[in-house]
This record gives structure tokens, C-alpha cells and sequence, in this order.
């Protein structure tokens, strides 16, 4: 299912791959990231296709806050042939949409990436923009880094765009085949959408900072924030006075028009039921923690390896997502899972065996109790998990389902459900699929606070739970 299959049809589509996005995240197009494995090389791959001209544009939470009260830029992005997410807060967004984005491609790391290729393709780019000599700075670290990589010039963004026909004639002049447009937002887009149809590079693409970065003028937060997502903090500690209204009130601003927007999309009891999650997650989640370290600490004790256990598992509508256990076997556990399959104790295709060798007492005793689904709160609070629903399932199971059994996938899988509180490994793969398909049909809120209650019996008697 792609997102605009879940959309209004208020939202148009694109003439290329990427489907419509809410408009409370001020995009009309954006690719669909949650599709594919690898989405940075898609849109690369896609960009390169020869004969193809697009016109590519950034979209963070900035943008669409100047969106919302700039109709020429709103008309710049609506008529751009590809917008691609930059930063935590549309990814926030899309999660209240329940759209989960794989991948952030910001410019600082995704135009280099590009122009690696292009550059294998004997392809030549023109920097404009910034305060002289940062572009042709730029241009000297591009080379530096990228072997090949052919310029074909530099123009600032200052007494070089006084004359907009002299720069656009020294671009064409240069053969060009991508211009990257490092004039600030909102400029930078409206120039190159005013300028598309006189411009014959293939891609034009406006890049923010860039050439700050490029140039060494600014530099980038560390690589340890830049994975916590945290860069914008690192930007507002080195600025606060110019960039505390666009990070603190702005994303603030950002963030309650998007959850207006998914409030008035969404369906109430969908609401109450997220509502009800994240109570229930957060105050397990204060509660569990003296016990999480006591179980970690004698996790480490008794073998090596990490104290969490990380698995690739299908949530709702089919799409992948991190599930954490606390670690209740050796760590080479998954290596030895395939010799270990006949000796399932389950019929069907969930694999499931009573006298696992792959467990460790610490892990059997997690078990018994469900101790070890614990950290499974976090993927509740992430929005990838609700308290009641199926049981997560393995990539591997999912691809070996049949039509009926994928009806289970229409839903977020959860901590406990019908299946869970009536006897777990106990019970067969296809009485399983029955029960979870009879859960999802008969969905409500009494029913799944009569689950949640069932739960603590079920835990404390331990049946099916190995």
C-alpha cells in the first residue's frame, strides 16, 4: 500500500514516482521512502535517468512554515518534480499519519552522493550562490573529494544575482549539467522555478547551506548528534540569536499544525487508542526501569553480547521495523536458528521450540514471565507497536503467508491480544491466524481493556511461554 492509496484525493499526484504527502506537511510530492530499502541511491538512480530534467527542492519543517505564508513558494514546491524530507520534524509529521519515512535525505549528505555518480557519468555541475568565494571553496572540496568530478564554474549569490539574465547566460554557457542553488529559503526555489524553462541543465536543485558546510565556514554538528537526529540543535547552539525562532517557535508551530491536521484525518477511536498506547507505555516504561537494569545487569553477567536484541520485524501494512527484546539467548543465536527448525514445536510456519539450546537460564526465566518483551515499550511509544494487536511477525513468515493470513497486517502488531493471553506457542499457526483475525474484526476500545486485563494472568500463569 503506498501513501497515496491512504490519502484524500484532494492531494494530486506526481507524473513520476513520488505519491502525495498531507499538506499539513506543506509538500504535494515527495518519494515515497518508506517503499524502498535504499532510498537515497532510488532517487539517485532516478535523477540520472537519462533524459530526464527535474527540478528538486529540500523540505524540512522550515520550509513548510514559510510555505504556509508564502503562496508564490507554496507554487514553487507544488509545481517541483521532486521534494525529498530534511530533518526529524517531517518525519515526526508523517509518523501522527501514520507514514514512517526510512530515510532522511538532507542536502549536506545526499548531494555529494549524487554528484559521486554523476560524476562516474562524465556529468559537470555549476554552484551558485552564497557569499563570494564560498561556492568556488565548495567546488575545491567537491573535488578534492569526489576523483572526476568536473565543475563547470561558480557564481555567488550576491553581486552575481543582481543580473539574472547574465547568470542564467553564464550557466547555459557552461553546459551545466546540474545547478545546485544555495540561496536560502524561499529564494533559491522561487529563482529556479521562475528560471526552469530558460535553464538547460537536467537538474536543478536548491541546497540551503550547502556551500557553508562545503566551504568549511560552518561547520557540521558531530556524527553522534547528526544519527540522534539532533543537528538542528547543534545549529541553534552555535546561532541562537538568528535561528531560535525557526527551531524553537517555528517547529513548535510545525509540529501542532501537522497534529491538527492528523487529528481531523483521523478516526476518533484510532485516536483514543493511540492516547491509551502511549499512556500505558509511558507509565510502564517509569515503572519498568529499576527492574530493566537489574535484567540487564544479569544479562551481561551470564554471557557476552548485547544486552538488547534487535530483530527486523513486519508491522502494519506490511512495513518493516526494529522490534527490542531484552536478550534471552546466546548471541549467536540467529546463526544457528536454521539447523534448529525441525525441532519446532509449533504446526505452521512460526517457528517455536520448547527446548531451544540457544537459550540461557537468565533467558528462560524472562521468558516465563514475558520479562523479555519488556523494551517492546519502545516500539509502542515510536508509534511501530500498540499495546493490543497481533504478534509482530518475522519477514521471512509474512512471505510465506497466504492471502488470508496477510489480513492480520492491517493493523499495528501488539504487545498482547487475543492470541497472547489464550496459550501463545501453544497454539497452532493457522488457529493463531483465527484468533487475530477475529480480534481485528471485532476491534474496540472494551476489548482491548479487556485484553490488557486478561494480560497479567496470563503472564503470572506463564502458559505457552518458552
Amino acid at each position: 500500500m503506498t501513501y497515496a492509496s491512504r490519502l484524500s484525493a484532494d492531494f494530486p499526484m506526481p507524473a513520476a514516482i513520488a505519491p502525495a504527502l498531507p499538506a499539513s506537511l506543506g509538500t504535494a510530492r515527495i518519494l515515497d521512502l518508506d517503499l524502498v530499502s535504499d532510498a537515497g541511491a532510488s532517487v539517485i538512480a532516478h535523477l540520472l535517468r537519462p533524459g530526464r530534467r527535474s527540478r528538486v527542492a529540500f523540505v524540512n519543517a522550515h520550509c513548510c512554515n514559510v510555505r504556509a505564508r508564502d503562496p508564490g513558494y507554496a507554487d514553487a514546491l507544488e509545481t517541483a518534480d521532486l521534494l525529498l524530507p530534511d530533518g526529524i520534524g517531517v518525519e515526526l509529521a508523517g509518523r501522527m499519519q501514520g507514514l514512517r519515512l526510512k530515510e532522511n535525505l538532507n542536502g549536506t549528505d545526499f548531494v555529494p552522493a549524487l554528484l559521486r555518480e554523476a560524476a562516474e557519468r562524465g556529468m559537470t555541475v555549476f554552484l551558485l550562490g552564497a557569499a563570494p568565494g564560498v561556492a568556488r571553496d565548495a567546488a575545491d572540496r567537491l573535488c578534492r573529494d569526489i576523483p572526476g568530478l568536473r565543475i563547470a564554474g561558480t557564481r555567488d549569490g550576491y553581486e552575481g544575482m543582481r543580473d539574472e539574465a547574465d547568470a542564467i547566460d553564464e550557466i547555459n554557457r557552461s553546459g551545466a549539467d546540474i545547478v545546485l542553488a544555495a540561496l536560502g529559503v524561499p529564494f533559491q526555489d522561487l529563482w529556479l522555478a521562475r528560471n526552469a524553462r530558460r535553464l538547460r541543465a537536467r537538474i536543478l536543485m536548491g541546497v540551503g547551506a550547502l556551500f557553508d558546510f562545503l566551504s568549511g565556514r560552518v561547520r557540521r554538528a558531530p556524527e553522534a548528534l547528526r544519527k540522534a537526529r539532533l543537528e538542528w540543535a547543534w545549529r541553534l547552539a552555535g546561532e541562537p540569536r538568528r535561528l531560535a525562532r525557526r527551531y524553537l517557535a517555528g517547529n513548535a508551530a510545525f509540529l501542532a499544525r501537522a497534529a491538527r491536521h492528523a487529528a481531523g484525518r483521523a478516526d476518533r477511536s484510532e485516536m483514543v487508542r493511540r492516547g491509551l498506547d502511549i499512556a500505558i507505555a509511558g507509565t510502564a516504561l517509569a515503572a519498568a526501569l529499576p527492574l530493566g537494569l537489574l535484567v540487564a545487569a544479569a544479562i551481561r553477567v551470564e554471557s557476552r553480547g548485547p544486552v538488547f536484541f534487535r530483530q527486523t520485524r513486519v508491522g502494519r501494512d506490511g512495513r518493516d521495523f526494529t522490534m527490542f527484546k531484552f536478550r534471552s539467548m546466546h548471541a549467536d543465536a540467529e546463526a544457528r536458528r536454521a539447523a534448529l527448525l525441525a525441532q519446532s514445536d509449533r504446526e505452521g510456519i512460526c517457528f517455536k521450540a520448547r527446548h531451544d539450546p540457544r537459550i540461557t537460564r537468565v533467558g528462560r526465566l524472562l521468558r516465563r514471565y514475558s520479562i523479555d518483551e519488556l523494551p517492546q515499550i519502545l516500539n509502542v511509544l515510536r508509534g511501530e507497536m500498540s499495546i493490543v494487536g497481533p504478534r509482530p511477525a518475522l519477514p521471512e513468515e509474512v512471505a510465506a503467508y497466504d492471502g488470508r493470513a496477510r489480513g492480520r497486517l492491517a493493523v499495528r502488531p501488539g504487545l498482547t491480544g487475543l492470541w497472547q493471553v489464550s496459550g501463545r506457542a501453544e497454539i497452532g499457526f493457522d488457529k493463531m491466524i483465527d484468533m487475530d483475525l477475529a480480534q481485528i474484526s471485532a476491534r474496540s476500545l472494551l476489548l482491548d481493556l479487556l485484553l490488557i486485563g486478561m494480560t497479567a494472568r496470563a503472564v503470572l500463569g506463564g502458559r505457552g511461554a518458552y
